[in-house]
């Protein structure tokens, strides 16, 4: 029999303890590079606050402003390095400009008076206490990408996505890409849309769950390409995160190819999620070409199982998702009755164009006036 040598601890406990201070270690270095974010765009919105009112003073035309600005980035830059050139410098006013009115107060309010040996306390202070409302909770990168989008709403509902849901930039440039904020509001009324740019993405009922398109070019998947449904369920399986990421709020992945079984015979549902917020399972089934009426029935037959043999009381009635290369409006309307908890939507392999899914919302809301 193996014994630990006297003196040393079990390998177990090792590992326990290895895993907590790594735990901390993680932990303080996230803190830290939140603090080093907050402080820069705390710091970058008070620049454009002293650009914004040396200009209101009025003591320069345009022209002198903009040599001025030019000459400050040098001087900035020779000292102090990059990150203080003309273009970011213009960053930094329209940052100002554009949250100043916003927030109702100068973010340096929470630095103002301050020893710089205090300004690190101050920063603690905003990062772990909860009664303390924040001005800024996203990264200068974050920001900077936002000052790019238009549409007030449609910047306010990104901005409130990324701090919702711990969206990277990275994140934050697909779903914008993808046109998350009209594929959303295209399935929503006018109120369901002022909701989005107030509060985000809410999840209360089967039918905020849905969008369309989905967009699975993360998929890598070629729309000339020949590929079976199995192969496209390979790659959604190998791609989950982003396809969780696509599908939204609360979904947590279940099982591939769940199989049930009545009258000795059995059944495969492709795809199955259970969605946290609404508390019930939503089925996927796959389906490379056009929509059928024996699509949803067998859906319908999905549902219908779970409903009766596999959630509890407690639970909500399961959602059906048939996500389809081509939907058929007429066929489901017919074939479904208004009440179904089942719906068809499409898919595409290739990010959709911004300009497209603008000019569908346009056309939506004329038709709803």
């Amino acid at each position: 029999m193996n014994k630990t040598p006297r003196g040393s601890a079990p390998k177990d406990a090792e590992s326990t303890l290895y895993a907590s201070v790594r735990a901390l270690i993680q932990s303080a270095r996230s803190t830290i590079a939140r603090g080093v974010d907050l402080v820069q765009v705390h710091t970058n919105f008070d620049i454009g606050r002293h650009i914004v009112e040396f200009e209101q003073r009025g003591a320069q035309r345009a022209e002198y402003g903009q040599q001025m600005l030019k000459q400050m980035s040098e001087r900035l830059t020779a000292e102090f390095g990059s990150g203080f050139s003309l273009s970011n410098l213009k960053l930094m006013r329209q940052f100002y400009v554009q949250y100043a009115p916003r927030i109702g107060q100068t973010a340096s309010g929470f630095f103002e008076g301050q020893a710089p040996r205090e300004i690190s306390q101050t920063l603690s202070d905003l990062l772990i206490a909860s009664d303390v409302k924040r001005p800024f909770t996203l990264s200068w990168s974050h920001y900077v990408f936002l000052l790019g989008i238009k549409n007030t709403d449609e910047r306010s509902f990104y901005e409130i996505e990324s701090t919702q849901q711990n969206w990277t930039l990275r994140e934050l440039r697909r779903q914008f890409q993808s046109g998350l904020y009209e594929r959303l509001a295209l399935s929503r009324d006018p109120d369901g849309i002022r909701q989005l740019a107030q509060q985000g993405h809410i999840v209360s009922q089967a039918s905020d769950l849905l969008k369309e398109p989905l967009v699975l070019e993360f998929l890598g998947l070629s729309e000339q390409a020949r590929f079976s449904e199995s192969e496209l369920e390979a790659a959604i399986i190998h791609k989950i995160e982003h396809f969780l990421l696509e599908l939204g709020k609360g979904f947590l992945f279940e099982a591939r190819q769940r199989r049930f079984t009545f009258d000795d015979e059995h059944f495969f549902v492709d795809l199955v999620f259970y969605n946290r917020l609404l508390r019930c399972y939503v089925l996927i089934d796959l389906k490379l070409g056009k929509l059928t009426h024996q699509d949803l029935g067998q859906m319908q037959m999905y549902v219908n199982y779970f409903d009766r043999y596999v959630k509890t009381d407690a639970e909500a009635a399961t959602v059906g998702i048939v996500l389809c290369k081509k939907k058929h409006e007429a066929l489901v309307e017919i074939t479904l009755p208004k009440d179904a908890n089942i719906h068809a939507r499409e898919y595409q392999l290739y990010l959709p164009s911004k300009e497209e899914l603008q000019q569908k919302l346009a056309e939506w809301a004329v038709a709803d006036e």
